[in-house]
């Protein structure tokens, strides 16, 4: 029987806030174990929260980028579990009245021809739970409670059911990623734990309506782990069906080392929480000055920058990708193509040249140690004839580790493209005059023969030969291609 594949991933995101959502605490990833606290993050008797406004200015920010409606009233919510990491025995969420609702993310993903929109449900503000360490020493049955992390300010993004394969999640995690770091409301670092995933993942037989059991994979933390979570889930509940075996609507773990996911509960819901509103936050009144005012400090955002990057410098859709993906590297190209005025050359330059750099020794484009003015000159003194592109390269090598400026490092190399007609034409001749067989093959109407003269009189002038000029003197030396010319 052929399947369809029902996903809806919610995602928490931490918001890099300077403290926590209800207290002064600091909100910084590390330290020695409960050493960011407060009274309030171990739920000290008397203890009272207040919310942090920017909290609810980044978390504002974050829903307008991804198109949701802000709702104008809102309130928290207490969510009733117990767990060792919760102190006050509940968690601080929203419940019926969300701050934000409705939204959405265009997606595309390799294969596919067209985009993809995927709306979201909502978004909510809550506080972060501890964290568990589990002795790795078998013989020691004991488990230590770091409240760090308790009281973290986070924000649930609740997609719909409506992503339809594990290559689905994966654009959406990186197009969602992608969003929220270009309005800097998070790092999303997954390794640190500011984005964590959980996804939801149903089967039903194509042209069925409704929904089937669903089971939830808990706290994923890398996209490739979603992907293969996803992909061993599907096929297990395939592997149910066609036994005829039922099962229950559950909580699962992904087990990284055994590929497999692994039952821990089975699935809560709401009314087990018991939510009922929190007494000590006041609701919010968000007004519409308030939203207003956040929606104009948006950036431009990378789906739109794509767009104009292709419509406006006539980019190809694969450099507008790559170019658009991270903030900081499109306002890196985008400095650096104020001093080349050459758009294509510099996006080759800054994906290919700088970011294999940055690629390869893990670094961001602002740690890269060349400057984007730096390297928008390069190109600019390629575009003049200055010098080649071959020699480009050698003098960015040099930039590499000297602040000094391609016109600094060319005028004290030497480096200047030979433009003296003269001195060119004696190396022309005698180029020539080395090589007989290359001209013998060009009078015999092979014209590839020209790219061997070409390439002999650049290494001859160390690849400082203008080479237009060098083209056209050469072929005015041999003259039409099949004619024998004396030189």
């Amino acid at each position: 029987m052929e399947y369809e594949v029902i996903i809806g991933l919610e995602v928490h995101v931490q918001l890099n806030t300077n403290s926590k959502i209800f207290s002064t605490a600091t909100n910084e990833f590390g330290g020695s174990p409960n050493t960011h606290i407060s009274t309030l993050c171990v739920a000290l008797p008397g203890t009272l929260p207040v919310l942090n406004e920017v909290v609810l200015e980044k978390a504002v920010r974050a829903g307008l980028a991804l198109g949701c409606d802000i709702t104008q009233f809102t309130k928290f919510d207490r969510k009733n579990y117990f767990y060792p990491d919760l102190p006050k025995g509940y968690q601080i969420s929203q419940f019926d009245k969300p701050y934000a609702t409705k939204g959405g993310l265009h997606v595309k993903w390799k294969g596919q021809a067209e985009e993809k929109f995927i709306p979201l449900t909502r978004i909510h503000m809550e506080e972060d739970a501890g964290k568990l360490i589990h002795s790795h020493d078998p013989a020691v049955n004991r488990s230590y409670v770091d409240y760090n992390r308790a009281g973290t300010p986070l924000i649930e993004i609740v997609s719909e059911p409506d992503i339809r394969s594990s290559e689905e999640a994966y654009a959406y995690l990186n197009e969602l990623k992608t969003i929220l770091r270009y309005v800097q409301v998070s790092d999303c670092n997954m390794e640190e734990g500011s984005l964590r995933c959980d996804a939801n993942v149903s089967i039903r037989p194509i042209g069925e309506k409704g929904f089937r059991t669903r089971v939830e994979i808990k706290n994923l933390n890398s996209f490739k782990a979603v992907k293969q979570a996803i992909d061993y889930e599907v096929e297990w509940q395939k592997d149910q069906y066609s036994r005829n075996q039922t099962f229950v609507q559950m909580t699962k773990l992904w087990d990284a080392t055994l590929l497999k996911t692994i039952p821990m509960r089975t699935k809560e819901m709401s009314h087990d929480y018991r939510y009922f509103p929190e007494p000590d936050l006041p609701a919010l009144e968000i007004s519409d000055q308030y939203i207003g005012d956040i929606r104009k400090t948006l950036p431009e955002l990378p789906r739109a920058k794509k767009e104009r990057y292709i419509r406006e410098f006539g980019l190809p859709e694969y450099d507008a990708e790559v170019l658009t993906s991270e903030r900081e590297i499109a306002e890196y190209f985008e400095t650096a193509l104020t001093t080349s005025k050459d758009a294509k050359k510099t996006s080759n330059w800054v994906k290919d040249e700088v970011l294999g750099i940055v690629n390869k020794e893990n670094i961001s484009i602002g740690e890269f140690s060349v400057g984007p003015e730096r390297i928008g000159r390069l190109v600019a003194l390629i575009n003049s004839g200055e010098i080649t592109g071959k020699i480009a390269k050698t003098i960015f090598e040099d930039m590499l580790t000297s602040p000094d400026s391609p016109d600094a490092i060319v005028e004290a190399k030497g480096l200047k493209v030979v433009r003296d007609d003269k001195a060119l034409e004696e190396i022309i001749v005698r180029v020539i005059a080395s090589q007989p067989e290359s001209v013998e093959a060009w009078n015999n109407g092979k014209d590839r023969a020209l790219g061997a003269i070409v390439g002999a009189v650049m290494k001859e002038t160390k690849g400082k030969a203008d080479p237009k000029l060098a083209n056209e003197m050469i072929l005015v030396k041999l003259g039409p291609l099949g004619e024998k010319k004396k030189v």
